[in-house]
C-alpha cells in the first residue's frame, strides 16, 4: 500500500487548523521553526503550506519533485513563482476570505489617523502639551478612491457607507460596476479622490504603478493609504511629493523592501508606518488557516479545490 501524500507545513499557521490537517488521510511535517528540517523533507513532499515568509522560487520548487500543491495561507501569491509552478503542472491554491475583515479595519483606522491629524495631537499630549484649537478633517463627505477593487476593497467600501464616505474606484478587470461603487479610469480616480487607497494586485505591470506622473496627478493635499504590497509605490516618488506638499500624508502598511531600509521615509512626521499587519490578528490568522487547510484536505481527497490561483493542468 502506498504511503499518504506527504503535505509539508514551511510557515507558521494556526495551531488547531495544523491539528486538524494531522487528523486527515495525509503524512505531515511541521517545518517551520527550521530551515533545515525544511530542506530535509521537501524532496518527499507532495503538498506545501506556507504564508509570507516562505519565498517558492523556482529553486525551492526544484528541490521537491513530487510537489503537487503549493497552498497559500493568505491572498497574495506574489510569494510565489506561478510561472514555475504552471510549468511543472503544480497547483496553487489561496485563502482569499480569511484576511478581508481585518484588513479593511486597518485602512479604515489609518484613513481616521491620517485626516483627524491624530498622532501628532497623541504625541503632543504625551509631551505635556495641551494644544487646543481646530484641525483635522471627518470621513464624511470625503471621496475615497480603490486602485484595485477586489473581495478587500469592497468590505472596506461598504463599511465606508455608515461614515458618509464616497467611494469611486479603478480597476480595469471588472467590466461594471459590482455595487455603488463608481468605477472610473485611473486619471480620474487620481483627480478626484481625497484618499487613494491601494489594493492592487503585484504583478510586473503594476510595479510602481503610483510614481511621480500618479502623485502629480492627484489632487493636492490628498492622502494615500496602501495595504496591499509595498512595490505598488514608488516611495522615492512619494516622499518627494509628501516634501512638495502635494500629498499630506501617507500610511503605509507594506513597503518595497522589507523591513523598510528607507529612514527617510520612516521618519517623515507625514508618513503612518505599521509594519504589514493588515492580516495579523488572531481571528483571521485563524480563518487563513482553516480555509487552507481546508483546501488542502480536499485536494488530498482529490475532490474539486475552490480557491486555485493557477491553470489547471499546467500549461
Amino acid at each position: 500500500m502506498a504511503e499518504p501524500p506527504l503535505v509539508v507545513v514551511a510557515d507558521p499557521i494556526d495551531r488547531a487548523a495544523v491539528a486538524t490537517l494531522q487528523s486527515g488521510p495525509c503524512r505531515v511535517v511541521d517545518a517551520s521553526a527550521s530551515p533545515e528540517e525544511l530542506a530535509r523533507v521537501l524532496p518527499e513532499a507532495w503538498a506545501l503550506v506556507v504564508r509570507s515568509r516562505t519565498k517558492v522560487t523556482r529553486q525551492l520548487l526544484s528541490a521537491a519533485p513530487k510537489l503537487a500543491l503549493v497552498a497559500r495561507a493568505g491572498v497574495g501569491v506574489d510569494n510565489v513563482d506561478l510561472a514555475a509552478a504552471t510549468a511543472r503542472g503544480i497547483k496553487v491554491v489561496n485563502a482569499p476570505r480569511a484576511a478581508g475583515p481585518s484588513v479593511a479595519e486597518l485602512a479604515i483606522a489609518l484613513y481616521l489617523l491620517l485626516l483627524r491629524e491624530l498622532l501628532p495631537s497623541i504625541a503632543s499630549t504625551r509631551a505635556g502639551r495641551w494644544e487646543r484649537g481646530t484641525r483635522g478633517h471627518e470621513l464624511l463627505g470625503r471621496t475615497v478612491g480603490f486602485v484595485g477593487y477586489g473581495r478587500i476593497a469592497r468590505e472596506i467600501a461598504g463599511r465606508l457607507q455608515v461614515f458618509g464616505a464616497r467611494t469611486v474606484a479603478f480597476d480595469p478587470f471588472l467590466p461594471g460596476p459590482v455595487d455603488t461603487t463608481e468605477l472610473v479610469s485611473f486619471d480620474e480616480l487620481l483627480s478626484r479622490a481625497e484618499i487613494v487607497s491601494v489594493h492592487a494586485a503585484l504583478t510586473p505591470q503594476t510595479r510602481h504603478l503610483l510614481d511621480a506622473r500618479a502623485f502629480g496627478k492627484m489632487r493636492r493635499g490628498a492622502f494615500l493609504v496602501n495595504v496591499a504590497r509595498g512595490p505598488l509605490v514608488d516611495q522615492v516618488a512619494l516622499l518627494a511629493a509628501l516634501r512638495s506638499g502635494q500629498l499630506a500624508g501617507a500610511a503605509l502598511d507594506v513597503f518595497e523592501t522589507e523591513p523598510p531600509t528607507d529612514r527617510e521615509l520612516l521618519e517623515d512626521s507625514r508618513v503612518i508606518p505599521t509594519h504589514h499587519l493588515g492580516a495579523s490578528t488572531h481571528e483571521a490568522q485563524r480563518r487563513a488557516g482553516e480555509e487552507i487547510v481546508g483546501e488542502v484536505l480536499r485536494a488530498v481527497r482529490g475532490e474539486p479545490l475552490t480557491s486555485q490561483v493557477t491553470a489547471e493542468g499546467g500549461p
